[in-house]
């Protein structure tokens, strides 16, 4: 059973969904991303006009006649979810934690699909899968998604995308679009991340906090690793860590923005303080301008 209090931020995020869903994003998810894949729908003798690539040869010869392959593109798509639980999506310096902000986009990405009928499914992971939730439609399976993503409690702290992705093409066997959010620190997965943007329409979300991006200038100060539990003390007036720290993370936002590119696949950067509605909404708009 939920708690009242479970339940009401459930529905405050359900609420706070809808209205960009409406005015922003309906009919922008459909337009952005049909056209995924393409499912057989008959096979009839051949006319003249037909594409004679369209031919099927092996029933050509079995009939003394040409017969040709029917097409059609898919009316339903398959929303997969894969979200990271662990220790780093915990921290946050505004009012949401990553998490909590990843929970809230993930709730406006399922909305968007119900809206147009679409399936959507979750794999959340740390360094091992926590849990997987199939492909299903309607709003009480929507409501789960969210439920799970905001109160699942991981076992795992560290972090392992690698195993995340290798698990998505496992699991999802026909082509979906994957949004993969994340803080992405690490380089490990790159190999899995070429493999599932070959099968997939895959989207990288990374999920950071201004902190993380622009140390606080404190003097001493002792940090806490929330996926290793180890202790480090650094000095956050240091000029030379600061720079140290901002050249660490241009060079992470460069290899991930190249290595995405090669890959296919589209990366949108979410920042704590980032209005996510107007950037998923710009992301839309490129991407239909790309197409």
């Amino acid at each position: 059973m939920l708690s009242r209090e479970l339940l009401k931020k459930v529905r405050q995020i359900q609420i706070r969904a809808r209205k960009p869903v409406a005015e922003l994003l309906a009919g922008e998810f459909r337009s952005v991303f049909r056209g995924t894949g393409i499912e057989f729908d008959e096979l009839r003798e051949y006319t003249p006009g037909d594409d004679i690539r369209a031919i099927d040869w092996n029933v050509t010869a079995r009939m003394g006649r040409p017969f040709v392959k029917k097409y059609m593109e898919e009316r339903e798509l398959t929303i997969m979810l894969v979200v990271d639980l662990s220790g780093s999506m915990s921290f946050g310096t505004t009012a949401n934690l990553k998490r909590e902000r990843a929970a809230e986009l993930s709730a406006l990405l399922a909305f968007s699909a119900a809206r147009n009928r679409d399936k959507v499914g979750l794999i959340s992971f740390t360094d091992r899968i926590e849990q997987f939730i199939p492909p299903k439609k309607g709003t009480r399976h929507m409501l789960r998604l969210i439920r799970d993503m905001l109160y699942f409690e991981p076992l795992g702290r560290g972090t392992n995308i690698a195993d995340a992705l290798r698990y998505l093409n496992l699991v999802v066997h026909r082509k979906a679009v994957v949004f993969l959010i994340s803080d992405f620190y690490g380089r490990e997965y790159l190999h899995d991340m070429r493999l599932s943007a070959k099968r997939h329409d895959l989207v990288n979300i990374v999920m950071r906090d201004e902190r993380e991006t622009n140390l606080p200038s404190l003097g001493l100060a002792t940090f806490n690793d929330p996926e290793t539990g180890e202790l480090l003390v650094v000095d956050t007036s240091s000029k030379s860590l600061q720079r140290q720290l901002r050249a660490a993370i241009r060079d992470e936002e460069e290899w991930l923005a190249r290595e995405t590119a090669l890959c296919g696949a589209d990366l949108l950067y979410i920042g704590s303080r980032d209005d996510y509605v107007t950037k998923l909404h710009g992301f839309f708009q490129r991407r239909e301008r790309a197409s």
